[in-house]
């Protein structure tokens, strides 16, 4: 008997096509940060113009709002996941669930608005966006 695949499934099939086209995703043996060896490497980098960052928050958004998880707003720490962070934030509100965002400075301002936080305050159930994939 052939399985079916779920909404779930074929989301992360489309996913991983795009990732691979868009040079985000590669196959092969690399080394991580932390030094452990890895059989794919992930990139953000790869999302690198308007559209492709966009339907990259579109696989954000979608894999959020079917997952069911309750959350009352986002965060994106510094660098990459600022930009994750917000344009997921813009794709939520496309799809009718509008939801603050905050990100992270690395270091922090002592003008302005002053701090390391930027945007809402934190509170309630914060969804972490961010561009680090790995198995553990």
């Amino acid at each position: 008997m052939q399985k079916t695949s779920t909404p779930t499934d074929t989301l992360a099939q489309e996913f991983v096509r795009f990732a691979v086209n868009a040079g985000a995703l590669r196959f092969g043996e690399s080394k991580t940060k932390a030094g452990r060896l890895s059989l794919y490497l992930f990139n953000a980098g790869g999302f690198d113009d308007g559209a492709k960052l966009g339907r990259l928050a579109s696989f954000y958004a979608r894999r959020l709002v079917d997952s069911g998880a309750r959350f009352d707003m986002l965060f994106g720490p510094a660098y990459k996941g600022i930009v994750l962070a917000a344009a997921v934030a813009i794709e939520l509100a496309r799809l009718g669930r509008n939801v603050p965002f905050t990100y992270n400075r690395k270091e922090a301002k002592d003008h302005g608005e002053g701090g390391h936080l930027v945007g809402a305050p934190l509170a309630g159930r914060v969804v972490v966006i961010d561009d680090v994939i790995s198995a553990g």
